[in-house]
């Protein structure tokens, strides 16, 4: 089978976010399972293809995955991917309405045939539209299915309607996009395309209600006879503390003794009282309301004067404000770091005794899934892909894999970090069966892969 995988980033070309991670390490899955697969991404600055023409270049990644960089200097060669620290770039829908039209060009001009294009959030959401009207008249397409996959529902891309004559579409497919009384590229893929998929499973049920479905919560439920959800994965080749180069002292889940030793050695280098006996709670994420820093702000004060906390990461400046006022207070419980530092997360990984995702909504998380990993137990609120990977200890004690709780609010995150520490505290036989236990849970690319390719399968044989 033949597969192409369209995103607006693909790791280690470009990365903003999880987006990157998923459509970098997805290909390498679904070769492994026998598919031959192509990535097409914009040329963006800083790129440096293996072989470039007029207009796209190419690198290969894995066996033999070549990645097809579509190139247009005036969209793309910029200092950022989609907007500026002022806002979004005004012509975005000129820049990724391109990028769709250009791919199929280009599928067309190399001969490669897929049955499966598999496109990745709003910035390739109009390949299923400018497919279905190749499809009327051009046989080269004919026998391809698309996939849209969502990765955070609250990203849309929305534009005024009198932009409309822009993307080279038929005028009845402004019906298609519009919502409103704008244009909306997900709303139009979710409509078009043969299938959609969200990053978990509760996800994709969550965003058929109002709370999460982010205005497009009637679409969903009018296409859910096409929706379902797939986990992501991690790379266990970047995310493994027995070989990780970043951290202290590797470490498995047979020499979890050295998991405190990374402990102590944090808390020398960060400042914080050297004490293996206090908690050690982490967070790595964007500093934004979704990741439930507003929560995790209020707790604060209280966690501080009992557990020491470290928080990775950018975000909203008011919560800059907030944090950095809390770090100069509790100088010797909180280590705060206002950046992103790859080195710095793994060593936070491997050092914390449990993990923080308060989130207030979360596709699915991938941070819960290295934690398991580094045998550091989460502390997760029950949504989205947390729900489907975390299971409450303090429910079921043979397969409990962390803590959870309900209520999106402080007074629950600090019941639920409390629980935690009661078991630390007391009862640490039963805390390191529960870090061996996690250490060997496999969230691989190989079994996602897999569902995937049993997605492939399914939409190929509709006809």
């Amino acid at each position: 089978m033949k597969a192409v995988i369209f995103s607006s980033e693909v790791f280690p070309f470009a990365k903003t976010g999880g987006l990157a991670d998923v459509t970098g390490a997805l290909p390498l899955g679904l070769e492994e399972v026998g598919l031959e697969v192509k990535v097409f991404m914009p040329l963006y600055k800083n790129i440096k293809p293996q072989a470039i023409n007029e207009e796209f270049g190419v690198s290969k990644i894995g066996k033999n995955i070549e990645v097809i960089f579509i190139r247009n200097d005036d969209y793309y060669l910029r200092d950022y991917l989609y907007n500026t620290p002022s806002g979004d770039y005004p012509d975005n829908l000129e820049r990724f309405s391109f990028f769709c039209r250009k791919s199929l060009e280009v599928l067309k001009k190399i001969e490669f045939q897929p049955q499966i294009l598999h496109c990745n959030d709003w910035q390739t959401a109009l390949i299923p539209l400018y497919l279905e009207v190749l499809k009327n008249n051009e046989p080269f397409f004919r026998n391809s299915k698309t996939l849209l996959t969502i990765h955070n529902l609250a990203y849309q891309g929305i534009f005024p309607l009198d932009k409309f004559k822009l993307l080279n579409l038929p005028q009845d497919y402004q019906e298609v996009l519009e919502i409103y009384s704008q244009l909306n590229f997900l709303k139009a893929g979710i409509v078009k395309a043969d299938w959609v998929n969200t990053v978990s499973p509760t996800y994709s049920q969550e965003i058929q209600a109002k709370e999460y479905g982010c205005g497009l919560e009637n679409i969903l439920r009018e296409n859910n006879f096409k929706l379902s959800g797939i986990l992501n994965a991690i790379d266990y080749n970047v995310w493994d503390p027995s070989k990780d180069n970043h951290i202290y002292f590797k470490y498995s889940p047979e020499s979890l003794e050295k998991k405190i030793k990374n402990k102590l050695s944090f808390q020398k280098d960060f400042s914080l009282k050297v004490d293996k006996g206090v908690f050690l709670l982490g967070m790595v994420s964007r500093l934004a309301e979704q990741k439930g820093i507003d929560i995790l702000s209020e707790a604060l004060p209280e966690l501080l004067s009992n557990y020491q906390v470290v928080i990775l990461g950018t975000g909203e400046e008011r919560y800059h404000q907030q944090l950095s006022s809390l770090a100069e207070n509790f100088p010797q419980s909180f280590s705060l770091h206002l950046k992103f530092d790859e080195s710095l997360a793994h060593k936070i990984y491997a050092s914390v005794d449990a993990f923080l995702m308060p989130s207030r909504f979360e596709p699915c998380g991938l941070s819960q899934m290295i934690s398991f990993k580094y045998a550091t137990i989460p502390i997760v609120r029950a949504i989205g892909g947390l729900k489907d990977t975390v299971i409450d200890y303090s429910q079921d004690k043979e397969k409990g894999c962390g803590f959870v709780f309900y209520e999106y609010d402080s007074s629950s995150l600090i019941e639920a970090i409390d629980r935690a520490f009661k078991l630390f505290s007391q009862d640490r036989k039963s805390w390191q069966n529960i870090q061996k236990r996690i250490s060997s849970l496999d969230f691989s690319w190989s079994k996602t892969a897999k569902d995937y390719l049993n997605l492939y399968n399914s939409l190929v044989a509709s006809d």
